[in-house]
Parts: structure tokens; sequence; C-alpha cells
């Protein structure tokens, strides 16, 4: 985990809404945002941040010895935070993990590069977070779980203590995951569901209790 007390300069990937709330977050941590990296590089700035340039441009800003956060969203999608990340490490480039001022992460957990966790989320004891992953405002990650890499835990979703929670997966917002429940790779939980039993294959899941829908 990536933690530092000197300024660190870091470029932004993604320049839409989640980078937003991303930028609120990274300014109270020690890291200096340089600018931010967009698909088209279309505007001239996002919150005051200059575009440095588009997708195209990422070798040669590599090169400038920044380094880098996936602010891309990711919801049912988690390629395109993927295909980045991939990117900028078969190109050398460096992650940072932001952990912002208000959120409350125990000493005794781990957390990956590239992870962010936002504005008054919670993460407790004996816990691992995996690379580039998002733990939105007010998540709450109980004790001894597992979350894997390039997965999103939303706004206000709750995880209970003992979980293991797969790669790719998205809990939606105010979600609550029961203690000790796994949670397979390649699943999306949606908004306000509640899982009390395994899931174990990939698919999309909704309702209290949870089931399974077709797209």
């Amino acid at each position: 985990m990536l933690k530092t007390k000197e300024k660190t300069s870091i470029v932004l990937i993604g320049g839409g809404g989640h980078c937003k709330a991303c930028i609120d977050v990274i300014e109270t941590t020690n890291f200096k945002i340089a600018g931010v990296i967009d698909k088209k590089a279309d505007a001239c700035e996002v919150l005051g941040y200059k575009i440095l340039g588009s997708d195209d441009d990422l070798e040669s800003i590599v090169k400038r010895n920044y380094s880098f956060l996936i602010t891309i969203g990711q919801i049912k999608d988690p390629l395109p935070r993927i295909k980045v990340f991939e990117r900028i490490k078969q190109l050398n480039g460096r992650f940072v993990t932001a952990i912002g001022s208000s959120a409350s992460v125990s000493k005794y957990c781990t957390i990956g590069e590239g992870t962010i966790v936002m504005h008054q989320a919670m993460v407790n004891s004996s816990t691992k977070i995996g690379i580039n992953c998002i733990l939105n405002s007010r998540a709450l990650v109980e004790h001894d779980c597992t979350i894997g890499d390039h997965t999103h835990i939303s706004t206000a979703a709750v995880v209970n203590g003992n979980c293991t929670i797969g790669n790719r997966v998205f809990v939606g917002s105010n979600s609550v995951i029961a203690q000790g429940i796994r949670v397979a790779d390649d699943v999306v939980i949606g908004a306000g569901s509640v899982v009390i039993k395994n899931i174990l294959q990939p698919g999309i899941f909704v309702g209290n209790p949870v089931r399974e829908i077709s797209e």
C-alpha cells in the first residue's frame, strides 16, 4: 500500500463523473494532481485540472515519470479500467493507492496499488483489498474479508466479516452481503440487494434476497 508524506504528482485517467468524485478525495491526500488523461481529449480541464492528452498519449506521459490513478467509472463492465491498468503496467508505469482523509482504514489491512478509498469508507482489520479497486463513499468492508482485483464496492454498500468477493465484481449502492459469503468473479450485484447465500457463478443478481436475472 503506497502512502507518502511528500507530494507525489499523479495523473488521473478518465475525465468523467467518477473522475470528479475522485478529485474531491485526492485533494484531501498527500498527492498532487498534475492533470487528466481523457479518452478523446476534447475538453480543456476537469474541475480546474488540465487535460494532458488522450489515451493515445499514454506512452509519452508515462515517460514523464508521473504516477497514475485510474478514474474511469465501473458498474457493469470493468474492462475499460482493466485495459488501461494493464497498458500502463506494460509501459512500466506506477500506480498510487489513494485513501481519503475521512476514510477509516485499519493498519492491519492491505490495499493494492491503483485502488481508491473514498469519503467516509471503512476497511477493518485483517482485510485484503486487491489492485485497481474502488471503495466508494461510505462503503464498509468488515474484518477478515478478501476483495478481488478490479472490483467496485459502491456507495454505502456493506460487506460483512469473513466474506470473499471475487475479481471484477460490482457491489451496488446500499447492498448488504452477509457474514461469511463468497461471491464469484464477474458478478454484478444490483443496488439495495441483500446477499445471504453464496454466489458461485458469474451473472447479474438483484433483490432481497438476491436472485439472478438476465440482462
